[in-house]
């Protein structure tokens, strides 16, 4: 039924050329993926595709009258009675990485640019959904940050009546001298994604020499007062495993968030079980090297359990 509305809500109000559109439950924080882009989650699920798609996750609990709510905001209302609030636009497929759990090393074949959304499509695709109720909106590639007109669509989101958040998921690679004016245009969150704090280990990853400058762009968004800067770390057994409590200590004076991501399967990753680290066994070790380790009141739509240690700022 959620589907079926929906789609009659994008095909009535905006007529654009190849939009595709999905909404997905609340438990899991979905990610949208072309073949070429990130799709790891911490209990996460995955779309697969072909071009890029928006989308809608987390989930707002319904108020009380059920009259408060109106006809537009029942699009976004999927049939277990959550309204979904939270919408993911994937801004290109290209990206300058080439990860090994994400692409092949020559890449994959791109989508034609008449096929992708335009500025301002993409604009008019988002204030349909923040006047119906969505109030977050996260930036995604692909690597954002390689558009052109990044800082015009962060400007141009930033302004819709009704937009509390805006943020952006990154590779860090370009983020640092980019970042002030993305400040300045309105984006309030950020997520950096780096897989390991060592040179060699993340050239040998990514095929791409890079880790100083995501370094870079970690301290320049901190300088530029985002607080928390969340690092997005996937964790796989016999790469990066024995890095898991390094990276904790990151956040002992600065104020970064380390969201570890178990390594998940989709089409081309070629994913093994025996790559798998489950979280029961990453909390396991950060618990045995802090002890103080506490478990906090997570909110209702958060797709991640959160903890902090005693002392550490992040």
């Amino acid at each position: 039924m959620m589907r079926r509305y929906t789609s009659k809500f994008i095909n009535w109000h905006l007529g654009l050329r190849n939009l595709s559109f999905s909404m997905v439950g609340c438990e899991a924080e979905s990610y949208y993926a072309s073949r070429n882009s990130k799709c790891q989650g911490f209990f996460s699920g995955h779309l697969n595709g072909s071009m890029p798609k928006a989308y809608a996750t987390y989930c707002a609990k319904l108020p009380e009258d059920p009259q408060s709510t109106n006809l537009a905001s029942d699009m976004l209302i999927d049939s277990f009675g959550r309204m979904h609030t939270y919408l993911r636009i994937s801004l290109t497929e290209r990206c300058n990485l080439r990860c090994q759990y994400c692409m092949p090393a020559e890449g994959v074949e791109l989508t034609r640019s008449p096929q992708l959304l335009s500025q301002d499509e993409i604009v008019h695709l988002a204030n349909l959904f923040v006047s119906s109720g969505v109030d977050k909106i996260r930036l995604t590639g692909g690597e954002p940050t390689i558009r052109k007109d990044i800082e015009d669509i962060c400007l141009q989101l930033s302004n819709l009546k009704g937009l509390k958040t805006l943020a952006m998921t990154t590779n860090g690679i370009t983020l640092a001298r980019k970042l002030p004016k993305l400040k300045e245009c309105g984006l309030t969150s950020l997520n950096i994604s780096l897989d390991t704090l060592v040179p060699a280990k993340f050239e040998f990853l990514t095929r791409r020499k890079g880790h100083e400058r995501v370094m870079d762009s970690i301290n320049a968004a901190i300088d530029c007062g985002y607080n928390p800067v969340k690092v997005n770390c996937v964790v796989m057994r016999g790469f990066n495993d024995d890095e898991i409590c390094d990276f904790v200590e990151l956040t002992h004076n600065k104020p970064i968030n380390v969201r570890f991501i178990e390594f998940m399967p989709f089409d081309g990753n070629v994913w093994n079980v025996k790559k798998l680290v489950p979280y029961s066994e990453m909390l396991d070790r950060v618990g045995k090297q802090f002890p103080s380790l506490k478990r906090l009141q997570d909110h209702p739509a958060d797709t991640a359990k959160n903890f902090r240690i005693d002392g550490h700022l992040g």
